[in-house]
């Protein structure tokens, strides 16, 4: 029973792991002794990321790569997997763009839809035949409560999020017979960079704090018990789930 989350020898990819909530996963998972690979287009910004994660282990690896380019992800994955694997993936990797519908740029829709959703696509299907050939792997993929609620200013956003779900599903659905186990984790409100906007708005932050049962916004290290959960052998039998990680915001009304 003490090895159910030991991540020992296991190799994670975190997408879009130079800050944010990926940053806080990579750190969440190499402190279970998993191997971290961090990604992001800036390689800069993955050599800083690189530097925090020292703190916590030695065993990192960079691998930039743009996640909405298909060539890109399939080049940079096979390089590595010549020489390595990849047991873990965390599909994280996501952007935001606040317009009322009535105003939503076409580009831009095009952009959260490439970024939110085809990337997961993307990156899954260039790993998941490492993991087909070991008949084992852990794929998960970075949802929304906006998976399951909506509000004014964000339905595009909206929309991926709840694709990225169904989208588990199907994984789960094609390849769950291989002993891959496809979930993924919704988060509440969280202080990060792609919420700044929303962290420094009075208003907002008030009328969060009263809607919410926890009465507060959530800490990125409070993602990381359930991210570990669904990356370890605890997790054996779950599949095609979605973990929501809020406050209780999804259960109240």
């Amino acid at each position: 029973m003490s090895n159910l989350f030991n991540l020992e020898s296991q190799v994670a990819l975190i997408t879009g792991s130079s800050q944010g909530i990926g940053l806080g996963l990579a750190k969440g998972l190499a402190q279970f002794g998993a191997r971290i690979v961090l990604n992001g287009r800036d390689s800069k910004k993955l050599k800083l990321a690189a530097k925090e994660l020292s703190k916590y282990t030695a065993k990192i690896d960079l691998l930039p790569f743009d996640v909405t380019d298909e060539q890109d992800i399939n080049t940079a994955i096979s390089h590595y997997t010549e020489s390595g694997k990849i047991d873990i993936l965390v599909n994280n990797a996501g952007i935001q763009y606040r317009k009322p519908l009535e105003e939503y740029p076409s580009e831009k829709f095009e952009s959260l839809m490439k970024t939110n959703v085809q990337s997961m696509f993307y990156v899954s299907k260039a790993i998941v035949d490492g993991m087909i050939a070991r008949k084992t792997g852990k794929i998960i993929n970075i949802a929304s409560v906006q998976a399951a609620l909506a509000r004014p200013g964000i339905a595009p956003y909206t929309a991926t999020k709840g694709a990225v779900v169904n989208l588990t599903k199907g994984m789960a659905a094609d390849w769950a017979k291989f002993g891959i186990q496809c979930n993924a984790i919704a988060p509440g409100y969280f202080d990060t960079p792609l919420n700044e906007a929303l962290v420094k708005d009075n208003d907002f932050s008030k009328w969060l704090i009263h809607r919410t049962p926890a009465g507060r916004w959530g800490k990125v290290e409070e993602l990381v018990g359930v991210c570990v959960f669904l990356s370890s052998k605890a997790s054996s039998f779950v599949n095609g789930q979605t973990i929501y990680v809020d406050g209780g915001i999804t259960a109240t009304i």
